[in-house]
């Protein structure tokens, strides 16, 4: 009985371990779906991460482009590239809107990635001897996406490659879209500051493209259009570097180094190249009477000749105010000269509102021809151009060969005179020491003289003020020749002017060192002991020398007032030399802006202040308009 009991105790105890295995079979099966669905959705999110986490480091990467300041094509090449390979597109590049000389638009392929499509294209092409010649849609995605700035998508490859290249051969065309397996072509509009730039075109194997994969190529192009926008800026602040605002020609800056670089050009490869100087006649009068907006339009005007009668690879610059350069590589003084001929007739055929017709006057020298020396090829040049502006303007002349130029030998022969004889208190060891470098100048081309002579008269001033900086000198003497040329002196004039520049205060070495060391204010002894040194230069020093009488009158009178409260003899106004007083003029700015033992170094543009302060009263004030002009521009 008990058996029977016990069989069926355990026989119920089995049904419900059965009922709640059934139970428990239909919660796993529950799990097992929840957890397939789990995986499916934690693969797609994986998914999708891994294709966000392409398209942010895509990003990312425009992003450093951009910052590393790589020229625009580099930043374009690597876009494409990316797209294509880490997007899985199969060809991506970027077309740009160009503009011909007549205004009339046609399109460039300017970047493409490097794949099958990019191969077939290429293979095709040549295989057909075509070229691939854009044109910008009137009709079309192309164009529908460039007026609405929005992303087109078409699985017309044919009809939309046919659109932008009609000129594509048929067998062309179908060889470049043979097996491309791309489904759709994806248009996206590119812009620059708010102005058309181009299109960025995708080949996909996808149908269509989803609402995620929609806005990524928007912010992408956003990308592209700031990496435009940052590239054309970068652009314009490189050519307003190198550009003048004015005349849109180049500037100094930019001439000097093409110069430079033509220079090392021309020794390597033994070829001659010209210089053309152009200096635009009577700016001053023009300026005068008719306002400043004329002398800028007659300067526009010169630059917009020399635009149009330059070869592509000539260098025309604006030197500063109404001076002008021209660098022709490769050709010689007689070719130099038919294009000078050429500008001047040009020039002088324009005729403006108001002014009528201008003029310039305009120096050829060649290098290799007229000298192989740089500096002094640039000298010839303004020598020549000078010359055709004394002899009656709007003319070309030609540069004289290289030959000793007066002024520096009776410089020399001064200084050695002064020197040799101990005509001025400084040490035997430094006069033997000077007279040997400037006797060394005998035989050998101008460009040593010259800086020979400045070397010396740096060195001289130096033992009495030692705060004066080598290379000063040839700085007063280059400033005073272009003011001397603003008043139009002759070249005779000029040559007197460099030589005053270089002896004018050498009658400070008769005068006690510690006067131009001390701190504290002169005693009014002490002053006039300083008063003395025009007289003393002239009379004591220079008197005896027979050859530079002609330069005394210039040094006697370079520190009288144009008000008559100068020294040594108040001269005033006319009666003062135009080089004296640009000789004070000079020497009270550079002195200004070298430090002293009783102040410091000035800034250039508070000299430059305090200088137009004393107009009329220190200085004509007509030379002071002058200075201020042409020191801005230096």
């Amino acid at each position: 009985m008990n058996f029977f009991k016990n069989f069926r105790d355990f026989t119920r105890q089995i049904s419900k371990v059965e009922r709640k295995l059934e139970n428990n079979r239909d919660d796993f099966l529950e799990v097992y779906e929840k957890n397939l669905i789990l995986e499916k959705e934690i693969a797609d999110r994986v998914q999708e991460l891994s294709v966000t986490n392409k398209r942010m480091l895509s990003l990312q990467h425009i992003l450093d482009m951009m910052n590393s300041s790589q020229p625009l094509s580099n930043v374009f090449h690597s876009i494409v590239s990316m797209l294509q390979e880490e997007l899985n597109y199969l060809n991506c590049s970027i077309i740009k809107i160009e503009e011909d000389e007549n205004n009339e638009k046609h399109a460039e392929m300017i970047s493409q990635s490097e794949d099958l499509i990019t191969k077939k294209m290429n293979d095709a092409l040549s295989e057909s001897g075509e070229t691939l010649d854009l044109i910008c849609p009137d009709s079309g995605i192309f164009y529908d996406s460039m007026i609405d700035m929005q992303m087109r998508q078409t699985n017309d490859l044919r009809g939309t490659l046919r659109s932008i290249a009609p000129h594509l051969q048929e067998n062309t065309l179908r060889k470049i879209l043979s097996n491309a397996q791309s489904r759709i072509m994806i248009v996206i509009p590119l812009k620059t500051q708010e102005k058309p730039f181009g299109w960025l075109v995708i080949f996909s194997p996808k149908n269509t493209i989803d609402e995620k994969e929609n806005d990524f190529l928007k912010l992408f192009s956003q990308q592209i259009d700031l990496a435009i926008t940052i590239a054309d800026l970068f652009q314009v602040v490189k050519n307003q570097a190198v550009t003048d605002a004015l005349t849109g020609l180049y500037n100094r800056r930019y001439f000097n180094e093409f110069f430079d670089n033509e220079v090392i050009r021309s020794k390597r490869m033994g070829q001659h190249f010209t210089v053309i100087g152009l200096d635009l006649d009577h700016l001053k009068r023009i300026n005068d009477t008719y306002g400043h907006s004329f002398g800028d339009l007659a300067i526009k005007t010169v630059a917009d000749v020399l635009k149009k009668n330059a070869r592509s690879i000539d260098v025309a610059a604006r030197m500063g105010g109404e001076e002008f350069n021209i660098l022709l590589p490769g050709v010689d003084s007689s070719g130099g000269m038919i294009a000078a001929e050429r500008i001047r007739s040009a020039l002088e055929s324009e005729k403006l509102d108001t002014i009528g017709h201008v003029t310039a006057s305009i120096g050829v020298a060649t290098f290799f021809e007229h000298t192989d020396n740089p500096e002094e090829l640039i000298e010839l040049v303004d020598q020549a151009m000078y010359s055709a502006k004394q002899n009656g303007r709007n003319q070309v002349k030609l540069a004289k060969y290289s030959e000793d130029v007066s002024w520096q030998g009776i410089a020399i022969d001064t200084f050695v005179e002064i020197l040799s004889k101990h005509k001025v208190p400084v040490s035997k060891a430094l006069s033997d020491e000077l007279c040997q470098k400037l006797k060394a100048t005998e035989g050998r081309e101008k460009s040593f003289s010259k800086e020979t002579l400045y070397a010396v008269s740096d060195m001289l001033t130096q033992t009495y003020n030692p705060s004066h900086q080598n290379g000063m000198t040839k700085s007063k003497v280059e400033l005073a020749v272009k003011l001397a040329k603003y008043f139009d002196l002759s070249e005779e004039d000029i040559d007197r002017l460099k030589i005053a520049e270089i002896l004018y205060d050498i009658g400070n070495l008769m005068l006690p060192q510690e006067l131009f060391l001390k701190s504290e204010p002169l005693t009014e002894d002490e002053k006039k002991k300083i008063h003395e040194h025009p007289l003393i230069a002239a009379r004591d020093i220079l008197e005896p020398i027979s050859y530079v009488q002609d330069i005394i009158p210039i040094i006697e009178a370079h520190h009288e007032n144009w008000d008559g409260t100068g020294y040594p003899k108040k001269a005033q106004k006319k009666d003062i030399p135009l080089s004296s007083q640009i000789i004070l003029l000079l020497d009270s700015y550079f002195a200004l802006t070298e430090p002293r033992s009783y102040r410091k170094a000035l800034k250039k543009e508070d000299a430059i202040e305090l200088i137009k302060s004393e107009a009329g009263k220190k200085w004509n004030e007509e030379l002071v308009t002058a200075f201020t002009k042409l020191i801005k521009t230096d």
